[in-house]
């Protein structure tokens, strides 16, 4: 934050020379008053009334316009900050690894992004203004009461036992508090994502009942921290609201024994009393926004935690492979938990230029394969590599010329289709663009867009179905063109016949790259120089589509349920 004020130290200056004025002008005011009390209490004309009147008018008029302009500046500035930390972070989420991002999960990161950017937004546009004014305004009345009258000022002190122990017994007991808080509603949104993107799954495999149990639990974790937090004010306000009444009474008593005594005019106990009421409201907002800035702190060590997460390319030595080596794993062996292990001891050879698929049931570990292979995650122990060099090795830029896996997950930008599709590479001609869509199947599609290749796409433009976004991946892909592409049921949104085309498109244009495909359709083998069967994190069989006929296995068992009578 300090780096980016002194970048900005031009906006910050002229911030804070604004904030001073107004608070400097708005000194004046209680003086003028006093001295028209005084005036009135020792006679005078009406026009010096009228002046008086006329010049307290004036200093009011004089300071909102001060505070207008200044807040206008705390907030243009405010923008900036909040622009870069947004860009930032989001800039070097871009350039973690994926497995790092996945783990932490897509609620969580967007919780990050929304939600704590959006707490960081509302303590930058207001609690700091808030905070600078009340710190100058606290300073200024202070000096201006001693200069005024000493003694009288002297009721000040009476508040401070009172705001200084309650203070110091809430802070240290909210901060931790307010770290709950966010964290909880993070895990609120993350669980509340994740069942509305598995609502299918929930619902085919009955886990509704589930889902919602653990929602609310979710939901009454967050409740429970924001209770306690409610409890902690609770204790404390009532401590400060009584601080700032007590030294006006203080005042008040001091005031009407100087005046008895003739130590004090009335004008100056009325100017007193009124920079005591003055300085209960900045009081008040600089520890309710100080409340608020422990918020923002909160949400701002969340948004720069991000940054403390080494990049992809931080750990990985500069190496690269020309794409003419065999892919080959070695005992690789791998798990999301300590205690669980999901791929074990997988050893296969992938010569460069052919096409394996690799089928299974669901949960045998071929996903889980395929981005080990990909480079997006990496083994617990073992090898997967090119040659001698290990995918893991790869720095980002040249893994994703080398390698690139695509998923059943699209997601289609809100930009033009031919920014859409030119991702992997960014100078693509309307012919290449042509030659992608025409392979993938999508030329008439296109045709029917009112723009063509400049129609807008995504949130607010238009829709795009879901095997309609599954082509556009594929068709990425054939422009990435990478030396080993890994196929995660790719076409799984297509109709058999549709998928069939496709396939058969694809593989012609893939031909000599190496491809690992990973299907349930188990036509999809028939056209495989290899097939691997996996089955509970293992390889139980390898071999062509017609070798693993012949040898009756688990196969051969599903090969013939699959076929239609």
């Amino acid at each position: 934050m300090w780096r980016t004020l002194l970048v900005h130290r031009r906006r910050f200056a002229t911030m804070m020379l604004l904030f001073c004025l107004a608070t400097l002008v708005g000194l004046v005011g209680p003086q003028v008053l006093g001295f028209l009390v005084d005036s009135v209490l020792t006679g005078t004309t009406t026009g010096r009334v009228d002046l008086l009147a006329g010049a307290f008018l004036a200093v009011l008029a004089t300071q909102a316009l001060l505070v207008r302009a200044a807040r206008l500046r705390a907030a243009m500035l405010g923008e900036h900050l909040l622009a870069e930390s947004r860009e930032g972070m989001v800039s070097h989420a871009l350039r973690l690894p994926l497995g790092t991002v996945e783990a932490a999960g897509t609620g969580d990161l967007l919780s990050r992004a929304t939600t704590d950017v959006d707490r960081l937004d509302y303590t930058v546009r207001n609690a700091v203004p808030e905070i600078t004014t009340a710190l100058i305004t606290v300073a200024l009345t202070g000096t201006a009461m001693v200069f005024t009258s000493p003694p009288l000022a002297c009721g000040m002190l009476v508040a401070v036992p009172l705001m200084v122990f309650s203070t110091r017994w809430y802070y240290p007991r909210s901060l931790p508090t307010i770290q709950r808080v966010m964290a909880n509603w993070a895990e609120v949104q993350s669980s509340m994502h994740e069942s509305v993107e598995g609502a299918r799954t929930v619902a085919a495999l009955r886990l509704a009942e589930r889902r919602v149990a653990r929602n609310e639990q979710a939901l009454g974790r967050a409740v429970a921290a924001e209770r306690r937090h409610r409890f902690l004010l609770s204790m404390w306000l009532p401590c400060l609201e009584l601080s700032y009444v007590l030294p006006i009474a203080a005042i008040l008593l001091i005031g009407g024994w100087a005046y008895q005594a003739g130590l004090a005019e009335l004008g100056t106990i009325i100017t007193v009393v009124l920079y005591a009421q003055a300085m209960a409201n900045p009081f008040d907002e600089l520890f309710m926004w100080l409340e608020e800035l422990q918020v923002g702190h909160t949400a701002l060590q969340r948004i720069l935690g991000v940054r403390e997460v080494p990049a992809a390319d931080d750990a990985r030595r500069a190496a690269s492979t020309d794409g003419q080596c065999d892919l080959v794993l070695r005992d690789v062996r791998f798990s999301y938990r300590p205690d669980q292990e999901i791929l074990h001891g997988i050893d296969l050879t992938v010569p460069v230029g052919q096409r394996l698929v690799i089928v299974g049931p669901s949960g045998a570990g071929k996903s889980t394969l395929g981005r080990l292979i990909a480079g997006i995650s990496r083994p617990d122990s073992g090898s997967v590599a090119f040659g001698s060099t290990e995918v893991t090795g790869l720095p980002t830029e040249a893994l994703r010329r080398e390698v690139v896996l695509l998923t059943q997950e699209h997601h289609v930008f809100a930009c033009t289709l031919r920014d859409n599709l030119a991702l992997p590479d960014h100078e693509p001609t309307d012919d290449d663009l042509t030659d992608a869509l025409k392979a993938v199947g999508l030329l008439d599609w296109v045709a029917a867009l009112p723009d063509g290749l400049g129609t807008v796409l995504g949130s607010g433009g238009h829709p795009v179905p879901a095997a309609r976004a599954q082509q556009l991946a594929l068709a990425r892909v054939l422009l990435a063109d990478p030396h080993t592409v890994v196929l995660d049921e790719a076409t799984s949104l297509l109709d058999n016949a549709t998928s069939r085309e496709l396939e058969r498109s694809v593989s012609t244009l893939l031909s000599g790259r190496t491809v690992i495909a990973i299907a349930h359709r188990l036509h999809t083998a028939r056209n495989a120089d290899q097939v691997a069967v996996m089955s509970d994190g293992r390889i139980v069989e390898l071999g062509s589509h017609a070798e693993l006929l012949a040898a009756e296995g688990s196969y051969a068992r599903l090969y013939r349920v699959a076929q239609p009578s």
